[in-house]
């Protein structure tokens, strides 16, 4: 009877912590979407709780954009083109290559500590995505209108933390902020310049400059 008591209250002290992403200095018609905001204990070990995700490759396009996952989570790269596909990420949050991969297969990356992971395919130069690898497990991407909900959240204090790709390193620090969670709350407008922010070309997973025509092996006709 006394376990169960404390889950209930447990359970009656999470709360939503609320907010509102709000750009400066953007290009015109920059929408404030997929940008994260995660929350970060303070005074408490709370270890993330993986999961298992999905990066999609449809149209040539990874789906979702931004993807933002709890450390040591697995994430599934299916392809469902009708082409070959190889993502890849030469970046410092965490190296991976998946190697080249027919349509209607899948592979499989673990990301096992926090960083901010972008992602690219070895073929398509313009195929972009990011991974943002949170050392927590509160957190939320902000959508169309800049609005984001981070849902059960247990009472204490916690450090505000927020991505946005066309942030320089910077500007994000500077939005850090402690917050105390007590009940359901509104921090209120989260402004993000993306002034400084150079947005450069990438190359391919050998550090060598893409082909005018990609090589686009396993193109097939009908099937799914």
């Amino acid at each position: 009877m006394i376990w169960r008591l404390l889950i209930c209250s447990s359970l009656l002290q999470a709360a939503n912590v609320s907010g509102k992403v709000e750009l400066a200095d953007a290009r015109k018609g920059t929408k404030p979407a997929g940008v994260v905001v995660w929350l970060e204990p303070v005074n408490q070990k709370a270890a993330p709780v993986p999961g298992r995700f999905v990066l999609d490759q449809k149209n040539k396009r990874f789906l979702p954009h931004v993807l933002v996952v709890p450390a040591g989570s697995q994430v599934d790269f299916p392809n469902h083109d009708p082409i070959f596909h190889n993502a890849f990420s030469n970046f410092a949050g965490q190296p991976f290559d998946t190697g080249l991969y027919a349509p209607g297969t899948s592979q499989k990356i673990t990301f096992r500590r926090a960083g901010v992971v972008r992602v690219f395919c070895n073929i398509h130069a313009q195929m972009s995505a990011v991974i943002v690898v949170v050392p927590a497990q509160h957190y939320a991407i902000s959508d169309a209108s800049g609005v984001f909900q981070i849902a059960g959240v247990p009472a204490g204090e916690y450090l505000l933390r927020v991505f946005h790709e066309r942030a320089t390193e910077s500007t994000l620090q500077s939005l850090e902020r402690r917050v105390t969670v007590g009940s359901d709350s509104d921090v209120g407008a989260i402004r993000v310049s993306e002034s400084g922010y150079i947005e450069v070309g990438h190359k391919n997973k050998f550090g060598r400059e893409y082909p005018a025509q990609p090589r686009e092996t396993g193109l097939y006709l009908g099937g799914k």
